[in-house]
């Protein structure tokens, strides 16, 4: 799994939904977690979270991204 094709693809589905961008900002989890469809732990849907938020306020990946290839 490409996970930051994965965020990348979150991210523009929340910036391009205004209700999902409402939702997102108040409870990401739930919001993240039905995008892509799968409950994932705890660790790794954190993990996620943090990136999409990293994304969206335009912040690096780099970093995040390594973290979670190790997970999937």
């Amino acid at each position: 799994m490409d996970i930051k094709a994965k965020i990348t693809e979150i991210v523009d589905k929340i910036k391009g939904d205004p209700d999902l961008k409402k939702k997102f900002e108040e409870d990401p989890t739930k919001a993240v977690e039905g995008v892509i469809g799968v409950d994932l732990p705890d660790d790794v849907i954190n993990n996620v979270v943090a990136g999409v938020k990293a994304k969206m306020a335009g912040g690096a990946l780099s970093d995040g991204v390594e973290k979670l290839k190790n997970l999937f």
